[in-house]
């Protein structure tokens, strides 16, 4: 299962030790799910992390970014998808294509007018949680 989660999934779940964070995990411990992102999409990881107003501790962003490193697969985004609710979400929504992904994981509420695009679904925390953590518990 292939899985694209947006940053502000990432940021919450290493600012808070909760179910965003249990859903990072739950995904980087299962050899069935692969979390894919592109480049840009990796970038944006790494410095939202380094913001000053989060003040984290290095241990902190080097336990994530060792995660990223070896447990997320950046995959080349050859396509382009228009979005223009908010243009730099389009980044999100065209790995989710370019990928076949199956989720995008978010808490914007600007994808609430890209429920899904091409097959893929895009859902919140909890619902993912719900949906995909519970059941294979």
């Amino acid at each position: 299962m292939r899985v694209v989660v947006d940053t502000n999934v990432v940021v919450s779940a290493v600012l808070r030790d909760r179910l965003p964070e249990k859903v990072l995990l739950f995904i980087l411990a299962r050899p069935d799910f692969e979390w894919v992102c592109s480049a840009e999409i990796l970038g944006e990881y790494h410095r939202v992390l380094r913001r000053p107003k989060f003040n984290l501790a290095d241990s902190v962003l080097l336990k994530w970014e060792e995660w990223f490193r070896l447990s997320v697969t950046e995959l080349p985004v050859e396509v382009s998808v228009s979005f223009p609710r908010d243009i730099s979400d389009a980044k999100f929504l065209a790995c989710a294509l370019a990928a076949d992904a199956d989720f995008l994981i978010t808490g914007d509420r600007d994808f609430s007018e890209a429920r899904k695009i091409s097959r893929t679904k895009i859902i919140s925390v909890s619902q993912f949680n719900e949906l995909v953590c519970r059941p294979l518990n």
